[in-house]
């Protein structure tokens, strides 16, 4: 990881909810509203292509630094059938999808072309 940066570096965090298909879709749109009902959190749009470096049809979940503790044991056991990617936000988009992240579920390879290492 690059000297500069440190867990202090960590300004909110991302989870993406990962599905396949029209099914996965309306899985992932229960478990986003559930979600947030319960935690402060901001819903992104219900992607039905990979975007970005998703490999998967994709719905981000962004969250405060205070609300990760509360959140991700959450979605360890309301996830359903998804997998979720979890990344931090610290500015650095490389490391952010390359050295913090954590899966639940199944991992899959991400398109890291997009980000130029620092």
């Amino acid at each position: 990881m690059p000297t500069h940066l440190s867990e202090k570096n960590i300004k909110a965090f991302h989870a993406h909810l990962y599905f396949k298909d029209e099914a996965g879709t309306e899985i992932a749109k229960q478990v986003a509203q559930q979600a947030a009902e319960l935690f402060e959190i901001k819903v992104g749009r219900f992607h039905q292509k990979p975007v970005g470096p998703h490999p998967l049809w994709s719905c981000q979940l962004s969250f405060a630094v205070e609300t990760f503790s509360k959140i991700v044991p959450w979605l360890m056991f309301h996830r359903q059938s998804l997998d979720v990617f979890l990344h931090p936000l610290t500015g650095d988009d490389y490391v952010d999808h390359t050295q913090g992240i954590s899966w639940l579920g199944h991992s899959h390879p991400l398109n890291l072309a997009q980000f130029t290492p620092k």
